[in-house]
Formats: structure tokens, sequence, C-alpha cells
């Protein structure tokens, strides 16, 4: 699979360098940057790009401003892509009138768009658009890249006696490496601690979303949406291993 990452600053290239660590051997990534700065209004979208861009099947942006978002359908078209994953991790790159402009600028090129919010909601078949909300897809080229990158997907072995775990495999790693950190920070620790400690490690790492609170996720912010996602995916696998107590009203607990 050929794919062209678009980046401006650190939050991308972080990106990209996990995705070509860890991303099948066989994927050809390239990197075009953007300009730093974008006029408010963008009339003529080749201004704003280079002469050629390299072929790609699937456009994986990553832009901290919406002034890129405005060029994707260009750039579909420049690159011959299918697909395009626009991450939104910050309402900001992506307000929500233009989110529902550019899935239908691209959709009636016959591209595929996803916009997922936050980037660690998408999966093979649906990405987060609310809190609650979810938004199904079609598209071999970001199943593809879904397999590997998106919500994050730990696979915990538990010891049956110490209630240890002993070893966390990453199945899906989030985009930004946050799910390899959260696994190895887990060697060694309780069932009963768990959660709490993937909460820390994820947000220690740090995570690259957003801590600006949205009406559509309860007030709460991205970065905390997040953070859960993973917690989640750890809570599930400890819960049948985690100590109960039991408390009898009137007594003294051991």
């Amino acid at each position: 699979m050929q794919i062209l990452a678009i980046i401006s600053g650190e939050y991308g290239r972080r990106h990209v360098e996990n995705i070509t660590t860890h991303g099948p051997q066989e994927w050809q990534i390239e990197t075009w940057r953007t300009p730093k700065f974008f006029p408010p209004i963008i009339d003529y979208p080749e201004d704003h790009l280079p002469d050629t861009l390299p072929e790609a099947d699937l456009v994986l942006s990553f832009a901290e401003d919406k002034g890129a978002a405005e060029l994707l359908p260009e750039i579909a078209k420049m690159t011959g892509a299918k697909a395009v994953i626009v991450a939104v991790d910050d309402e900001a790159w992506l307000p929500r009138g233009l989110d529902r402009q550019l899935r239908g600028w691209l959709e009636e090129q016959g591209v595929t768009c996803v916009t997922p919010k936050p980037l660690c909601s998408l999966t093979e078949s649906e990405y987060g658009v609310t809190r609650q909300e979810t938004r199904s897809y079609q598209d071999p080229y970001i199943q593809a890249f879904a397999r590997h990158f998106g919500l994050p997907e730990l696979k915990l072995e538990i010891d049956p006696e110490t209630k240890i775990i002993t070893s966390a495999e990453v199945v899906r790693d989030a985009v930004c490496g946050c799910a390899r950190h959260v696994a190895e920070g887990l060697i060694g620790i309780s069932a009963d601690n768990a959660e709490e400690k993937a909460g820390l490690l994820h947000h220690h790492y740090p995570c690259l979303a957003s801590m600006k609170k949205l009406p559509p996720f309860n007030h709460d912010t991205l970065m905390h949406t997040s953070g859960q996602i993973l917690k989640n995916n750890v809570a599930r696998q400890v819960k049948p291993h985690k100590h109960v107590r039991y408390i009898e009203p009137g007594k003294r607990s051991e």
C-alpha cells in the first residue's frame, strides 16, 4: 500500500515515525509538510501545493490547520488516492461544518474519507464522531490501515494465582504509539491496579489529543476520551482477575 502522510509539525512527525517503525514493511510511506500559514479563505488550492506529489492509495492527514484540510480534494486528485483519513484530535483542525463538506467533496470524487474523533477511535468498520455516536465506512485501504493502527487493542496474559500481568501484546496500536507504551508499562502490574495504571501511562506518554471541552463529548475532552478508550480495553480483560472484597455493615474490615 502506498501512503502519503501530510504533516505540519511535531504531532504528525511522531505519528509517521510510529507507523514507519511498527507498520507492515510492504507499506511505502511518503511525507509532505504543509506550508506554515494559510489564509482564512483558500480560493486556489494549487497556490499552496507543490507541483507534484507521489502516487498514493491512502492519504493520512495529520496537519494541524483547517487550511490543510481544504487542500485534500486536490491532493486526492494529484495522488490518485482512493481513501483519506483525517485525524481529528483537535476540532480546530477540522471544524464540524468543514468535516461534512470535506466528506461530501471527496465522495463526489469517488474517494472515501473518514474523520475519526479522536484518531484512536478508528476500527476496521467505524470511527468515533461523538461520545456515543460512531460512523461506519467501507474501504479496503482504510481497513488495511486500521488493522494495525487506530482503536488500541491489547492482549493481556495474567497469572491466575498471583493476578499479575505477565505479558501485554499490542494487537492494534494507537497511531501515536501510546498503546505500545502502555503495554510495556503494564507488565508486572496486578489486575487490581491495571486500569488505573493504564490511565496514568496514557496521560504521561503524553496523549496528543486536545484538552478542550466539547459539548458532543458531554463537555469532556478528546484527551480524556482517548484515555478512556484504552482503559476500557484493559478493564475488560482484568475484571475476571480482580480481588473481590465484601463489606458487611456494622463489622470492621479485616
